[in-house]
This record gives structure tokens, sequence and C-alpha cells, in this order.
């Protein structure tokens, strides 16, 4: 059974920077889609990027195109997602969501469905 634990969220003001990280563990690292989802108050859970481990594939969600790149560390079998320029509306809670392995297809950050392990979820919250 895989273990995904997110770290790095906490508070910042408005054009402000936060790194996350998502570990994984007990399980294989490469070729398997893993997405970071966020929770807002109020609001439905959704995607925001994406990444085929292994690959250099990536996927963006549209509102957060330019500002957040995630990228991958085999090394410690984790993922990074680098926000930057974050808004009010970045608030909330961020989970990394993991596919089984090995993973052909194209990650989907729109869809729950594909991700079978997920973390606890780290907080963020960006003042104005």
């Amino acid at each position: 059974q895989a273990q995904l634990q997110e770290s790095g969220g906490g508070s910042v003001q408005a054009g402000g920077s936060l790194s996350l990280n998502c570990r994984l563990s007990r399980v294989a690292y490469n070729r398997r889609c893993i997405t970071w989802f966020r929770r807002a108050p109020g609001k439905e859970r959704e995607g925001v990027a994406s990444i085929l481990t292994g690959t250099s594939d990536t996927l963006y969600a549209e509102v957060v195109q330019g500002r957040f790149t995630i990228s991958q560390d085999r090394n410690d079998n984790s993922v990074d997602l680098r926000m930057v320029s974050l808004k009010p509306e970045d608030s909330g809670m961020y989970y990394c969501a993991a596919s089984t392995a090995p993973w052909y297809a194209q990650c989907m950050v729109a869809s729950e469905t594909m991700y079978t392990y997920w973390g606890q979820g780290t907080q963020v919250a960006v003042s104005s």
C-alpha cells in the first residue's frame, strides 16, 4: 500500500511563493501519475498539476499555468510543487494523489477517479 506525505504548506501574502513536497513510499516511484489537487473552503476539489514520474510529461490546470511548476526528485521519491505569484484564491488544502503503476496513458489533472492513493493534505493560506 502506497503512502503519500505532503509537506511545505503555510501562510503567505499575495504575490508570495511556497513550495510543497509530496513523498511517495512503500511502492515503486517511476511511471506513476502524481497530481496535486486542492480544495478551497466551500468549493469542490480541483486538480492543479500532474506529472508522470520517470518522464518529462507534465500537465497544468489553466488557472495555475505559468505560476505553478511541478517537478520530480527521483533520489527522494518525491514530487514538488513550486507556487509563485500566489493569489488569495489559491488558498486551500493541497493534496497529492498517485495512480497505480506502471501508467502508460496520459495523466489527467481534471479527474480524481484515476488516482488510487491520497495524502492527508497540507494547508496553504494566501492573504490579500
